[in-house]
This record gives C-alpha cells, sequence and structure tokens, in this order.
C-alpha cells in the first residue's frame, strides 16, 4: 500500500506519459489504473469505496480544486434525506441507509473527534494519490488509466456533455458561537443553524442557475436576520465568514457505465454525479454502487476476448 501523497503538479495531457512510467514502472501487469476525477465528498469516498472493493488497483485523484476549496467544505454537513425525482425510491432509501450506517459507526469510534463526525439533537419547525489539475476533457487521461470515474459534478456539463446538470447557488455564513449545541431548522430548510465542530454554519440560500461564487452583502444580512429570528443569541456570533457553495443539481443522480469509443481506443467511464444538496445524505452509499460498477469494468477488462474460429 502506498502512503496517501497530495501532489501539486502543473503538467499537461502530454506529459502523462512520464507520470506514468514513473508511477506504474513497478506495478503489476494485471494492476488497473483507476483515475477519480473530483475531489468532493463524493470523489474522495468513491475512490476509498474501490480501493476496499476491488483487489489489485492503484486510485488516482485528480481535481483542480481540493479542500477547502471545494463546495464539500461550504456545505454544513448535515445528514438529511433527499429525494432524486429520476431515482427509484427503494434505491434512494439504500444509498441513504449504507450512509447512514458508515457515519454512524464513525461518530460512535475514536475516530470521530478527528472525523468531525457527530451526532446532534435539534428541532425542524451525509488512498491514494491526489493530482491538483484542470481536466477538460476525460480523454486526457487516456492511456495513463484504465477506468476513469467522473465524479466532477457540476464539470460533467463539459466533461460529459451533460445539459441536465446546473447549480443552484448556496450563501452561508460560518460564524463562532460556541454556546449553540443545538441544530435549529425551518419548515422549508431554507434557513438553518447548524453546529459544527469547529463554527456554526448559518444559512442558507437557493439560488438555480446562478454560476456566481462571490459573496453577496445583501445576501449575508437576510440569513444573519433570518437566522436570529429564530435563535437570538446568534447577535453575539463573532468571526463571521461568507462562503458560497454551488450545489450539482440534477433530476436523479447518474451513476452509469459509459464506455467511450475514439480512433479505435476505448476508454470505460463510471459516472457517479449529480447528488444536489444531497451528497453528504448519500454519498458513501452511492460510492459503494460506483465501486461495484468499477469492478465490472475491471473484471471486464481481466476477461479475455474470445477469438474467432473462421
Amino acid at each position: 500500500t502506498r502512503p496517501a501523497r497530495h501532489c501539486k503538479t502543473s503538467f499537461g495531457a502530454r506529459d502523462f506519459g512520464g507520470f506514468q512510467d514513473c508511477f506504474f514502472r513497478d506495478r503489476p501487469m494485471d494492476t488497473a489504473r483507476i483515475a477519480v476525477v473530483g475531489a468532493g465528498v463524493v470523489g474522495l469516498s468513491t475512490a476509498v469505496c474501490i480501493s476496499k472493493l476491488v483487489p489489485q488497483c492503484s486510485v488516482t485523484i485528480i481535481s483542480d480544486k481540493f479542500t477547502p476549496d471545494t463546495t464539500s467544505d461550504v456545505a454544513a454537513g448535515m445528514l438529511i434525506p433527499h429525494t432524486y425525482p429520476d431515482t427509484p425510491i427503494h434505491t434512494q432509501k439504500q444509498w441513504f441507509r449504507e450512509t447512514f450506517n458508515h457515519l454512524f459507526a464513525i461518530a460512535n469510534s475514536a475516530e470521530a473527534g478527528d472525523a468531525g463526525v457527530h451526532l446532534v439533537s435539534g428541532i425542524k419547525g451525509s488512498e491514494g494519490w491526489m493530482l491538483t489539475r484542470r481536466i477538460d476533457d476525460l480523454w486526457e487521461l487516456y492511456p495513463s488509466f484504465d477506468i476513469v470515474v467522473n465524479c466532477s459534478g457540476l464539470g460533467s456539463r463539459q466533461l460529459a456533455g451533460d445539459a441536465k446538470i446546473f447549480p443552484v447557488r448556496g450563501q452561508v455564513l460560518q460564524v463562532q458561537a460556541p454556546w449553540v449545541e443545538h441544530f435549529i431548522r425551518d419548515g422549508s430548510g431554507l434557513t438553518y443553524i447548524y453546529p459544527g465542530t469547529s463554527h456554526v454554519t448559518l444559512g442558507g440560500t437557493r439560488q438555480k442557475g446562478d454560476w456566481n461564487l462571490s459573496p453577496d452583502a445583501e445576501n449575508s444580512r437576510e440569513i444573519l436576520s433570518r437566522c436570529c429570528a429564530l435563535e437570538p443569541s446568534l447577535h453575539g456570533a463573532c468571526d463571521i465568514r461568507e462562503k458560497v457553495g454551488l450545489r450539482p443539481y440534477r433530476p436523479g443522480v447518474r451513476l452509469q457505465t459509459e464506455l467511450l469509443a475514439r480512433d479505435g481506443r476505448r476508454l470505460p467511464v463510471v459516472h457517479h454525479y449529480g447528488h444536489g444538496s444531497g451528497g453528504i445524505s448519500v454519498h458513501w452509499g452511492t460510492a459503494l454502487e460506483a465501486a461495484r460498477l468499477v469492478s465490472e469494468c475491471v473484471h471486464a477488462l481481466r476477461t479475455p476476448i474470445p477469438k474467432s474460429k473462421l
């Protein structure tokens, strides 16, 4: 097992060959090389699940942004069931159940503090190498990788040509208010107060089709006003920081295999994106399913093609 490393690079597509020679020169010939594009909660969870479930593989995570600059870092991180109209209910329940069980186990382990996973009460009125690099075309990863897992979220509008995915802008405030120990969420879910391990998250906004990543002062004033109406003690909150994230919305999570073909070349791609604001709630369940799809691709790569008797 190779130790985890975060390599910041600026090399181009042509240089991937040199990277391939260096990184894979001592790997067994039957090791499947898998690239996971995207380093949010979905991409990282998928990489972990692949490393656990798919034998004899190497996993490389490639993204132009890593923590603390991902949408997942902006999210309050509350485990709340979400619905996807185009996905069967029994599948959604399975994803949520698997994710809940995974996080519940962490919350009850010695690693809970380091992982930042804990149970909160409230009232109501979710290994491998890392390369910092922007991917503009999945074919850039060929032939350095045998399989690609696309967890690029909104980036799939370009990488997968998917016009069904669009942003829903979310602006939140991260404040210091250590006396807030319970979450509060209004009936619509638009206004919420979520205590975390290092700060309290106040939200929020749902602005469809808005790509603006810059904080809006008026949004911030409205958020603080709404949250103070629910919890007046927040008037004393300090160290207020504005954060913006673009939720990757889609009618249903895209979780499927696609075989790309170009000039006689083939590149298996497992698509895993479109979680909207529900990524935290189902990420482990969908990552397990994505890993199973990757396992099928690896099996297909290792299965010899029968020779024709003609």
